[in-house]
């Protein structure tokens, strides 16, 4: 019979940045244990990083409280932004005309498991 690996994850859904900016940061803390990606997510000047820390420390929240997780085993299994809806705006240009602006948002979700 299959073991079930207790896993946490926490989402962000709607954040007005990019996917693609974030999936930078994302990168660097994919696999890491939880401790040290908080550090990497802190000092790493990008502006998808304050968003990722917080949704970090919700995962370590959900994972401590509603799954009894230990903090110390934790790490980042997976994490993953994904393309959100578009906010289409309208910017006047010379001679009449108008150019479209693609404000875009993302879904960032963060799913983390025990290592033994």
């Amino acid at each position: 019979m299959e073991e079930i690996i207790p896993r946490a994850e926490a989402t962000l859904k709607y954040a007005r940045i990019s996917s693609r900016k974030v999936k930078i940061v994302a990168d660097l803390i994919k696999g890491k244990r939880v401790d040290e990606a908080l550090a990497i997510v802190k000092y790493t000047p990008k502006a998808s990083s304050e968003v990722i820390e917080k949704l970090l420390k919700s995962a370590i929240a959900n994972a401590e409280n509603n799954h009894n997780m230990t903090h110390e085993k934790l790490y980042v299994a997976e994490i993953y932004a994904n393309q959100g809806p578009t906010l289409k705006r309208i910017r006047p240009a010379a001679k009449g005309s108008a150019v479209r602006i693609r404000k875009r948002t993302s879904h960032i979700t963060i799913v983390l498991k025990e290592r033994d």
